[in-house]
């Protein structure tokens, strides 16, 4: 059932033009091959419980960088990046530290994309015009 949940979320958010521009870099799917999903999980749990899940988080809104982690890049793509895009993507209001179980769901969110990405494949970049002129 929570499978079938994250499933429902990751399409609904992947139709956000601004989401859906989000991909895993080649040293992002490097770090993954070789830590694997069991350390990514505790990384992404680690990031979770000490940048996201506290009532007033420190800098909210800047406080997940771009990329350089597998784990931040798929925060912006999941919109679990900072406590607004929480409360107008996923409905979990501000003020208030996040639950066990809102946690979990934002964890197991973060790590479906990831698997999702890396099932996938490096993306190609289009290729550039054959002249300009």
């Amino acid at each position: 059932m929570e499978q079938d949940r994250l499933d429902a979320v990751l399409e609904r958010i992947a139709r956000i033009p601004f989401r859906a521009k989000f991909h895993l870099r080649p040293a992002e799917r490097e770090y993954v091959a070789l830590r694997g999903m069991v350390a990514v999980r505790r990384h992404a749990r680690e990031l979770i419980d000490s940048r996201l899940a506290p009532a007033c988080p420190v800098r909210d809104g800047r406080q997940t960088p771009w990329g350089g982690h597998p784990v931040f890049r798929a925060q912006h793509a999941t919109a679990t990046c900072c406590r607004t895009c929480l409360q107008i993507n996923h409905g979990i209001a501000k003020g208030r530290e996040l639950s066990e179980q809102e946690r979990e769901r934002v964890v197991g969110l973060i790590c479906l994309w990831i698997e999702r990405e890396c099932r996938a494949g490096p993306r190609r970049l289009p290729d550039p015009p054959a002249t300009l002129f």
